[in-house]
């Protein structure tokens, strides 16, 4: 696990970081973090009944896993930006690992902390052999498809609760196995439920639309269960929640054996990847947008204490939210204490609630499930996906396609496959340093950190930009454009011949940044495939077409040439420093000029 180096760090991890965030905590922070805490917990509590429902655990089991892994996370985190608790994809993961050991609900409740457990250690030692920078490897496609074959699945589990049906008494674990299963069991329809299921739906469609706001969820909830009331006492039979309460909550002890172990580590280590994966890429995203840095493996930490703390504590698996993460972010949180208050609001809400929530019928919070579920479908990440690259393509419908035969676990594995396939096929790291022109007009390193800044910079890419690459660009690019007087970027793309789904994404993070910031991207240099990426994507036209100049075989100068003299334009005619970056593993030529 390392050596014990500064205090409180064993091998790079602060073992205690909220000791830094109490330290000077002002009012403003506590004024944003208790903002965002109201928010997101408003949101929190009924997400997390929708998640235990997906995963065919009791309602509790979402509750307090997301007040647990809040309160935790609390505790263990360095950063502001990801809020921990049960998420779609750790949910239905689970309803797949339970449907396909033939668990009944008793059983499943058995068996979940030990999961919970197994996880939260395989994150710490991941934590410690700092081992979230390989999570980078694993393409944004594969997961694309896995959430949307979990997506389809969360909404063909539901679907017998809307339509009230009786089970058939088998568990069925795969997509086109509950939509059988489903079918047989049409001749039970419940026109009671199919009548609040479309009450739910119609209500929570109207808030949405006459106040976006409001905690719609919740409201809509509330309306149902006032409604399913009114029939019931009407003679209509409904199926109702189970009602809970805090009193009945104690600590409980995974039941460990080695045949336990065996039949159940592979799901662990699915739901700690998944877990991974998800805290991985919200909290880089809401980092770069914040033009912060985040440390990936004290948040690998941080995830597997929570899921220390919810193993024993009747949790489900804490992963990073990414609905409760950006609101969070956008509600005006400053520290990693906002996430400890949404804990704390969850539990009160838990101790005065929980006895109500019978009063909620199932048919209602299944619709909930269902919005929840299909909202989870990026049709703009999908169509990124598929119309890429071949090999993203590929990834993408191998994914979808294992994860709606198979299993989920396992088509985390096929996944994660078929990333490290394509990475040993293609691997490339881009490398950038610095270069400025001398007085006699040659081009050196730039020295030590007294530097004149410059407004336009020259970004030389050597090397193919893919999924392997694509944080290394992403972070290399994000520092240079940290120059406050920066205000036109040309990436030369001379010697890129590969350009993938990942990077795509990342390329339409940059666009987006430069423009919030009033400045000009200008890509030199395109070869006829990355054109055709950049065309069949649509971020040729996010970028400008007037901002993309392809390749000139016979005059290989001539498009940044070409460049230099938009970027002239921009700037209105104004004098501009010109800053260079290349690789210098494969760039000979020092003596070059802008236009080159």
């Amino acid at each position: 696990m390392g050596q014990i180096g500064r205090v409180g760090y064993v091998g790079g991890i602060d073992l205690f970081p909220l000791r830094k965030t109490l330290r000077g905590y002002s009012v403003s922070a506590w004024k944003g973090d208790a903002n965002a805490a109201i928010n997101v917990a408003l949101l929190a509590f009924p997400q997390g009944m929708a998640y235990a429902m997906i995963a065919g655990l009791p309602i509790e089991y979402g509750i307090l896993g997301s007040a647990v892994a809040c309160v935790v996370g609390a505790i263990w985190a360095r950063s502001r930006f990801v809020v921990l608790g049960p998420t779609n994809a750790t949910s239905v993961l689970l309803m797949s690992a339970f449907a396909a050991t033939q668990l009944s609900v008793a059983e499943s409740m058995v068996v979940l902390p030990l999961i919970v457990l197994l996880s939260g250690l395989f994150m710490l030692a991941g934590a410690f052999a700092k081992a979230a920078g390989l999570l980078r490897y694993i393409s944004r496609t594969v997961v694309t498809g896995y959430i949307t074959a979990a997506a389809l699945l969360i909404v063909a589990n539901q679907i017998r609760h809307v339509l009230g049906v009786e089970s058939t008494g088998g568990s069925a674990s795969t997509f086109v196995a509950v939509i059988h299963d489903t079918a047989l069991s049409l001749s039970t329809v419940n026109g009671a439920a199919v009548f609040l299921s479309a009450s739910t739906f119609v209500t929570y469609w109207a808030l949405r639309q006459v106040a976006p706001s409001l905690p719609n969820v919740a409201l809509c909830l509330v309306l149902m269960g006032l409604l399913s009331a009114g029939m019931q006492r009407m003679g209509f039979e409904v199926e109702m929640l189970a009602s809970f309460s805090l009193g009945e909550w104690g600590v409980v002890f995974p039941e460990v054996d080695l045949h336990s172990v065996r039949r159940y580590v592979s799901t662990a280590i699915a739901v700690a990847l998944l877990s991974a994966l998800e805290g991985y890429s919200i909290g880089k995203s809401l980092a770069a947008r914040s033009g912060d840095k985040l440390d990936a493996n004290q948040e690998l930490f941080n995830m597997g204490m929570a899921n220390l703390g919810c193993a024993f504590l009747c949790g489900m698996p804490a992963s990073g939210s990414l609905t409760r993460s950006v609101l969070g972010w956008s509600s005006g949180g400053k520290t990693p204490l906002a996430s400890l208050y949404t804990g704390l609001i969850i539990l009160a809400v838990a101790a005065g609630l929980g006895g109500c929530l019978m009063w909620i019928p199932k048919a209602a919070l299944a619709v909930v499930v269902i919005v929840i579920g299909v909202s989870l479908v990026s049709r703009h990440q999908i169509f990124l996906a598929c119309h890429s690259t071949g090999s993203d393509a590929i990834a993408f419908y191998t994914t979808l396609a294992g994860g709606l035969l198979l299993p989920l676990d396992m088509a985390i594995y096929l996944g994660t496959g078929i990333s490290i396939f394509l990475f040993l096929k293609k691997a490339a790291a881009p490398d950038l340093i610095e270069y400025t022109f001398t007085e006699e007009g040659r081009l050196t390193e730039k020295q030590g950190r007294a530097k004149q800044v410059p407004e336009v910079s020259i970004v030389h890419v050597e090397g193919d930009l893919f999924f392997g690459s694509a944080d290394l660009f992403r972070d290399q690019i994000r520092r240079i454009i940290e120059d406050d007087n920066l205000y036109v970027l040309i990436l030369r793309v001379k010697n890129a011949h590969i350009l993938d789904a990942t990077c795509v994404m990342a390329l339409e993070e940059l666009v987006k940044t430069m423009k919030e910031k009033n400045r000009h991207l200008l890509v030199s240099g395109v070869r006829a495939r990355i054109y055709k990426v950049l065309e069949k994507s649509r971020v040729l036209d996010a970028i400008g077409r007037e901002n993309v100049f392809r390749e000139a075989v016979d005059n290989p100068t001539f498009s940044t040439a070409m460049a230099m003299k938009r970027a002239q334009a921009l700037l209105g005619g104004r004098e501009a420093n010109v800053t260079i970056y290349v690789n210098p593993a494969t760039s000979k030529d020092q003596g070059e000029t802008p236009g080159s």
